[in-house]
């Protein structure tokens, strides 16, 4: 907290900057717009296949890559083969993150954090499949979208095929689901229906008809897998492999994890605490807890030592439910990736992966609810894995899901390209940005973004391409990093990042190139500085705010930020 001394200054601070923020915003950021691709495309048959795997509320350290103990080899080996980035971020939260990922702008520049209650996207916007369609790509969706529903589904937005899950709370059964616009009859419990098969069925089947039909045209595939948000929902034979795994209890894995990734090499720093006192205020009192899911329920992130024995045996099942679905998870971009190969198009497919949010402590009671003694990880259970193991999701991180602390915003992303990408098992730790996909996949794909003739611009994509990373390590010099959502802000410039958890009346300040776990929090030592942070964010907010919904645009652009000087 920031002493009571500074305080009284604070707001006339940020005042003043607030000002020198928004006429500095441009200079402060001077990048040179993109007049052409770094990667020479000259032909259709060069522009790379793209498959962007998006998965559900996964932690920071739950694929084995980034030093998870879940059995994960499919995963692992597109790293090791490929690039991890040590800094990626969402926005915190499942739609924003959406939203970004298929605009290429921060989710309020769109109108979707706050929602605008809006069936349509501002005049000016175009999805990625808008953009990829222009330079020959056909692009199939299969899995989650949740976004801007009717009229805006998937093929609204530029796919051209669309399997859209919208239950999102029954992997096993869902009640809506649509193929191509129509919607598809309800599944019973015993029709052998699991989300993450049938994500990746639909998927395979769409890739099959596009070899068969158009092969000769690059194709854009997202996955948006729904796995492992809760309700924790697992086949029998993989809740069997983790049946005993996590006995030890959240605080001796959070412990490993962290020495895992650090010796991994994608994380500097020390680990964070547990913050048993923060709580998501949606999630079930400790009485519902008790009463709607299970007597041994826990609802806050304690010491694993100060359960009984009956909490530890419950925990324990819960958290293998978790493995399960990543385990399966897993598999199915396996199974994915071994259809690419099969038709011939694995060698200039590039792949992404990344989570939108990290792992979440929610504990809720939606769809079918509860049975309460059901098996963990049925149908007739509606269970989460709670703060304790979302800590431990998320080590060696701060918080979760939600929250604009690490823990919550930090995601692992890997990116996997073997004719564009001769780099192997190597890590970047420039700081990226959801943001930044877009861009990079427009620079990858020669999707066009000049103008055919002069007319409006659409706002510049607040994000930048990440193709220079992927052949090295770059020297850029410090770049905005910003987050709003629902009451929980951050800003990062650089190495130091400012984040409140409480609608900006308390602000902390990290250095996160020291403390990334966020435990030294040094407002009180450095006020200026955070003045400085907040009024940029605050300047940030005030534009990204300010959407003009009628106007069109021919065009945007991507901008590349400046390389240090004398490197």
């Amino acid at each position: 907290m920031v002493e009571s001394r500074c305080k009284k200054h604070f707001n006339i601070r940020i005042a003043f900057l607030i000002f020198i923020g928004v006429l500095a915003s441009t200079y402060l950021e001077a990048y040179a717009n993109t007049k052409g691709n770094s990667l020479e495309l000259s032909t259709k048959s060069a522009r790379p296949n793209i498959v962007l795997v998006l998965v559900d509320d996964l932690g920071f350290s739950d694929l084995g890559s980034y030093g998870g103990e879940i059995n994960t080899p499919v995963l692992d080996k597109l790293a090791k083969h490929g690039l991890r980035y040590s800094q990626m971020y969402s926005t915190g939260r499942c739609w924003p993150s959406r939203a970004s990922l298929m605009t290429g702008y921060y989710a309020p520049q769109v109108g979707m954090d706050p929602r605008d209650g809006k069936s349509s996207w501002p005049a000016w916007t175009r999805l990625l499949p808008h953009y990829l369609k222009d330079v020959g790509y056909r692009s199939y969706i299969s899995g989650k979208w949740h976004l801007r529903e009717s009229p805006v589904s998937p093929l609204e937005g530029g796919f051209d095929r669309s399997y859209h899950l919208q239950d999102h709370d029954r992997f096993f059964s869902p009640l809506q689901h649509e193929l191509d616009n129509n919607p598809l009859p309800p599944v019973k419990r015993d029709e052998g229906y699991y989300a993450t098969l049938a994500i990746t069925d639909y998927a395979i089947d769409f890739l099959s008809q596009h070899q068969k039909h158009d092969s000769d045209k690059p194709f854009f595939l997202y996955m948006g897998y729904t796995a492992p948000h809760f309700p924790l929902h697992a086949l029998p034979e993989d809740i069997e492999k983790y049946r005993d795994a996590y006995t030890q209890g959240w605080d001796k894995v959070r412990e490993k994890r962290y020495k895992r990734a650090k010796k991994l090499g994608v994380y500097r720093g020390k680990l964070s605490s547990l913050m048993p006192e923060i709580h998501n205020h949606w999630s079930l009192n400790p009485q519902r807890l008790v009463d709607e899911i299970h007597p041994d329920e826990v609802g806050r992130a304690v010491s694993w030592s100060s359960l009984s024995a009956q909490q530890k045996h419950f925990q324990t099942q819960k958290m293998a439910v978790h493995a399960a679905m990543i385990d399966r998870l897993d598999s199915e971009v396996g199974r994915l990736m071994a259809h690419i190969e099969k038709i011939g198009k694995a060698e200039n497919t590039l792949f992404f992966f990344l989570s939108d949010n990290g792992a979440s402590s929610e504990q809720m009671h939606r769809g079918d609810r509860n049975v309460v003694g059901s098996e963990p990880g049925s149908a007739d259970s509606y269970l989460g894995i709670g703060p304790g193991w979302s800590s431990a999701a998320n080590s060696p991180l701060r918080l979760h899901k939600y929250w604009m602390h690490e823990g919550g915003i930090a995601t692992p992303f890997i990116v996997h390209w073997p004719k564009g990408i001769k780099a192997h098992n190597k890590i970047r730790h420039v700081p990226a940005h959801i943001v930044d996909i877009v861009p990079t996949i427009l620079e990858v794909s020669g999707a066009s973004i000049e103008p055919e003739k002069p007319g409006p611009t659409a706002p510049a994509f607040p994000g930048m391409s990440l193709v220079p990373s992927f052949e090295q390590e770059p020297d850029w010099l410090d770049r905005t990093l910003f987050w709003d959502h629902s009451g929980h802000y951050a800003i990062r410039v650089g190495d130091w990042k400012a984040v409140s958890l409480n609608k900006g009346e308390i602000w902390e300040l990290y250095n996160l190139k020291t403390d990334r776990a966020e435990q030294n929090n040094l407002a009180e030592k450095r006020p200026q500085l955070l003045a400085q942070l907040v009024a940029r964010w605050q300047a940030r907010r005030q534009q990204y705010r300010q959407i003009d919904y009628q106007s069109t645009a021919s065009f945007v652009t991507i901008k590349r930020p400046r390389k240090k000087k004398n490197k």
